[in-house]
Parts: structure tokens; sequence; C-alpha cells
């Protein structure tokens, strides 16, 4: 597995899955919607798939000595650590964030703990979504990139009409008093746990629907 995550990241791996952490940094941006700066990582991961199919990396990777399962295993984890190093970096330039510019998000969720949790759990729609439905053809990226986005957007779209419609929901989670921390790092926690269910959903139908495709 070493080896195959070696060649994830030294032969598959696309720039602009580099480029776009920094992306993170959005998150300073006054009165702006802070998914954003999430959502450009699934675009980075989407170039990986796509660039791997002008390479052929797939049918190449298949063709050396190891098990298909495995194969999809050593991307799932590169796609989990682009994924988790996005929210890792996003951290600081969220606490920076809250100590220079105080006020509310006139766009959206502040950067706090639930704006966290909601973006774990879009991060594990898109995996759910664009990861099985590429490994069942092995090379189609358009069309599920294109679903996973939806999905994506209607998520944030309900999260965010219930959080600003429901006046207390609005009050303990869409804000920076630490008043209301505990609420918002039940939600950061239920976003972590569907993160790690979900994509380990995504991980076995992939690996299962990979096992079936004749390449």
């Amino acid at each position: 597995m070493n080896n195959l995550l070696y060649k994830e990241f030294k032969l598959s791996l696309h720039p602009t899955a580099w480029l776009f952490l920094p992306l993170a940094a959005m998150l300073l941006i006054p009165s702006y919607p802070y998914y954003v700066a999430f959502f450009y990582q699934t675009l980075g991961i989407f170039f990986i798939f796509l660039n791997g199919n002008t390479t052929n990396d797939l049918f190449f990777t298949t063709l050396l000595p190891i098990r298909k399962v495995d194969a999809v295993k050593a991307r799932f984890i590169t796609v989990m650590i682009l994924e988790l190093l996005q929210i890792f970096i996003a951290v600081p330039f969220a606490l920076l964030r809250a100590r220079i510019n105080p006020g509310p998000n006139l766009a959206g969720m502040d950067a706090n703990p639930a704006l966290f949790g909601l973006v774990f759990v879009m991060f594990a729609l898109f995996n759910i979504v664009f990861l099985p439905a590429f490994y069942k053809t092995g090379y189609k990226t358009g069309a599920p990139y294109i679903l996973s986005s939806v999905v994506m957007f209607l998520f944030v779209a309900a999260a965010e009409a219930v959080i600003q419609l429901t006046p207390a929901i609005r009050q303990a989670l869409d804000t920076l008093n630490p008043a209301y921390l505990p609420q918002q790092m039940a939600v950061l926690l239920g976003g972590i746990l569907a993160y790690g269910l979900i994509t380990l959903a995504a991980y076995r139908a992939s690996a299962r629907r990979f096992e079936r495709l004749d390449l």
C-alpha cells in the first residue's frame, strides 16, 4: 500500500490539488460563502481522475501485481488526505478571521466549528456520489462530477436555509460567540462521524463495482 500511495502522490496527483490548498485563506474574506474555499478541492480531485484518463493511469495500475481493490483503496486514501488537508489548513485562517474580523458573515455561515462539521458532510456527499460513479465505468468523470456538484450545492443550500430560517439554530450555530461552542462542537463531531461512515460506504461500493469491471 505504501508503494501505491507513493505512486499516487508522485505520478497521479494533479498540480491543482496542491494549488487549491492555499485557497483555505478565503475564510478571511468578509461576508463570503466559505463553502467555496472547500469546493475547489473537489475540483482538484476531479482533475486527478480526468488526468488519469489521459495517461491511462487506471489501466496501467491494474497491470501491476496488486489486487484491484488495493488500487481503489490507494486512490481513496489520497482523496481523503487532500480533503482533510484542506480542512486542516483552513482552521488557522478561521481562527485568524475571528480575531481580526469578528463581525457576522452576511453571506452564510461564520467560520466556526459548525461550518467545518457541515464541510465534512459536504465532502462525504462528494465521495459517495463521485467515486462509486467513476469506478462503475473506470473512465467517466464529467457526469459523475456534475452530479456530485449538484448534490453538494443542494446540501449547502438546504443546510443554510434551515440555519438561517430557524432563529434558535441560527443563534447557536451561525455565530462566533464562544457560549455556543458546545452546540457547534456537536455539529462538528456529527460531521466527522458522517464523513467516516459515508466515505467507508463509498469505498466499499467503489471496490465492489471495480472488481466487476472488465478493463
